[in-house]
């Protein structure tokens, strides 16, 4: 098991308190040993997918045991336990966490660099939200506001028109670069008998390839079956087809997730919630209320060598 940030104070400490300097990648190393950490683990990556999750804990372990005095850097990246830290350790403390780093002026300044900031702030900050480091908190809201905005989407599509409907899919399918152009795949799908759409789109601008779609507008607990799909495997080949797409707003049974199309036949199912967060991916119904952009240091700007 991973752990969280704050658990791999102490024994960061711990590691340099041989008065040695460490790099950061040899905290790393030596962390990871002394935590049995399994390959996967080592591999498993924050949800922005930058970086593995144990390296950013040691990070943030590292930046929080710095910012209190604790460890210093006397070049770059590289890290050597100070005198204040040293005393720290005589003390035998049972674990070092934000909470314990809050006794050392610095670290509260680094907390809060706006005094009245500090003073006023009588926010419960809950165990779970302390377990996880800054980054890993921004990917968990980030995370909550697109679960958010998906359901909300999803809940338009549902009461849309048909016709809005066959447009809002010609539009994503378009934008995902199937169909050509608007008008080319406009022309090429059609609505089908039960408020869904039906038909053939370009798999690239050129038409090497066409794709067969049938999309369905069902509410959610009308849910799509086996035979549905594989009917819709049936209509493949009279389509001329031999790859489809087949989306709905509500969602597919076990047993039509699981079928298996024989010869060469591809199929991909796309369900409301899937269907929802290709939208946010592609800006369909939705547009952007505000970037963050997050920076480091760029260590090379400052080699001096």
């Amino acid at each position: 098991m991973i752990p969280d940030y704050q658990s791999i104070m102490l024994p960061l400490l711990m590691l340099v308190s041989d008065k040695k300097e460490y790099k950061y990648r040899e905290l790393i190393e030596n962390l990871a040993l002394e935590f049995k950490l399994t390959d996967e683990e080592r591999k498993e990556l924050l949800a922005s997918g930058n970086q593995p999750i144990f390296d950013n804990r040691v990070g943030w372990a590292k930046t929080y045991l710095k910012k209190a005095g604790l460890i210093d850097s006397p070049k770059r990246a590289t890290f050597v336990i100070t005198e204040l830290g040293l005393k720290v350790l005589e003390k035998n403390p049972e674990k070092i966490d934000a909470k314990y780093l809050r006794q050392f002026p610095s670290f509260l300044e680094f907390l809060h660099p706006d005094k009245n900031e500090a003073e006023s702030e009588e926010t419960v900050i809950s165990q779970e939200t302390l377990s996880r480091t800054p980054e890993e908190n921004l990917d968990k809201a980030y995370q909550q506001l697109r679960k958010s905005l998906a359901s909300e989407l999803l809940n338009k599509v549902i009461d849309l028109s048909p016709a809005f409907f066959e447009r809002l899919v010609i539009d994503l399918l378009v934008k995902m670069g199937y169909g050509g152009s608007i008008k080319e795949a406009g022309k090429a799908i059609g609505r089908s008998g039960d408020e869904g759409i039906d038909g053939t789109i370009k798999e690239d601008k050129l038409g090497l390839d066409i794709i067969y779609v049938q999309a369905k507008r069902w509410k959610p607990g009308n849910v799509v079956g086996r035979p549905e799909i594989h009917k819709f495997v049936g209509a493949l080949a009279g389509q001329g087809a031999k790859k489809g797409i087949f989306i709905t707003t509500s969602s597919f049974t076990k047993e039509a997730v699981e079928y298996t199309p024989k010869n060469e036949t591809k199929i991909v199912l796309i369900d409301g919630e899937r269907l929802a967060q290709h939208m946010i991916d592609y800006n369909i119904g939705c547009s952007i209320q505000q970037i963050y952009e997050l920076k480091r240091i760029d260590s090379d700007y400052f080699d001096e060598e």
